[in-house]
This record gives structure tokens, sequence and C-alpha cells, in this order.
């Protein structure tokens, strides 16, 4: 199954705090999260009621690439975003290199709720990243170590699947394996 998550929403089934849960979209019983988003992350989620699937698809060792949006503070140069693609190191970890390019802001992406902050004075930019790993936080990680706070992260796709074509807050269910999900 693939949903689009709204930001504000764990990627559990109950809700914790200000935080909302998946059970207030998915109805479905015995289907469980495979790689995880931040709640202020939104975008494309998987959910499988297949536990190996589920390990698989969260497991770097797969190389499953994930594709992710990220609205920045500010405008990175072009030798910025070759520290991504050379590999960066984190506090804890050095992330693999990525695959990293500026685009405009995606056609039909909606709007967020509530929206990011807005400073006339600091422009902002969008990137385009993808990545096989997908440690705690790492996309924003990443962004913070050049010098560039995310201000918006959208999960685009997740191998082959992509979030195009599925409104926000909406779910799909799908036939398949890894194999099935692997692009490029």
């Amino acid at each position: 199954m693939i949903f689009n998550k709204p930001y504000g929403v764990l990627s559990q089934f109950t809700p914790e705090g200000r935080w909302r849960g998946l059970g207030e979209f998915i109805s479905l019983k015995d289907v469980y999260v495979a790689g995880r988003l931040d709640a202020d992350s939104e975008g494309l989620l998987l959910l499988t009621d297949d536990g190996r699937l589920q390990a698989r698809i969260a497991e770097p060792k797969h190389k499953l690439v994930k594709t992710y949006w990220a609205q920045v503070e500010g405008e990175p140069a072009e030798a910025d975003l070759e520290r991504l693609r050379a590999g960066i190191r984190l506090s804890d970890f050095t992330a693999q290199p990525a695959q990293v390019r500026r685009i405009d802001e995606p056609p039909g992406l909606w709007q967020r709720d509530p929206p990011i902050r807005y400073r006339a004075a600091i422009p902002t930019a969008w990137l385009e990243i993808r990545i096989a790993e997908g440690k705690n936080r790492q996309v924003r990680r990443m962004c913070a170590a050049i010098g560039y706070p995310v201000l918006r992260l959208v999960r685009a796709a997740v191998g082959r699947l992509s979030v195009a074509g599925l409104g926000l807050g909406e779910w799909r269910l799908l036939e398949g394996t890894i194999d099935d999900l692997r692009g490029d």
C-alpha cells in the first residue's frame, strides 16, 4: 500500500501528543510501515502486511533509492551541492554520495498545513535529493551540514513508486515484491 502522508502525521497508527496517527486515514488492519517518515515530513509512505517485505524495504543494503524534494532556506551554489554528491560527514556517520540537483517547485505540489515560515529577506530553493540510505532525519541533517536548513521535506518516490496522482491523505493498494519497486 502507498499513502501520501500529510505534515503532522506520525508513521504509526496511534496519535501521540500534538501529532496525528495513520489510523485517522487508513482503516485496514495488520499493515505496517516500511520505511518511516518523521511527523514534520510529507509524502510517500509504504505499508505492507508482509513482514519480510517490510524489512527488505527498510533495509539500506537493498539500495532502494528514495527521492526527496527539499525546500531549503537560502540558495545553495553548485559547490555546496557537490559536498552532498561526494558524501558528507555527519556527527555519527558519513552519508553515502547523494544525487542532488536544484529544481523548480514541483508542479502540482499540495499546500502544506500549516504553511512554512516565510521571510521576505531570505530566499528559498528546492532540491531533489536521491539517497539509498535513510537514517534518522538524514536529508535534513545533510542540508544543515552544508548550511541550508530544510523548511519543507517531501518524499516523492521510493524506487519506482511515486506520490504522483495520490492526493494528500489518500492511499492505494498495490501488489508486488521488492523487485517490483526497484527503479534505475
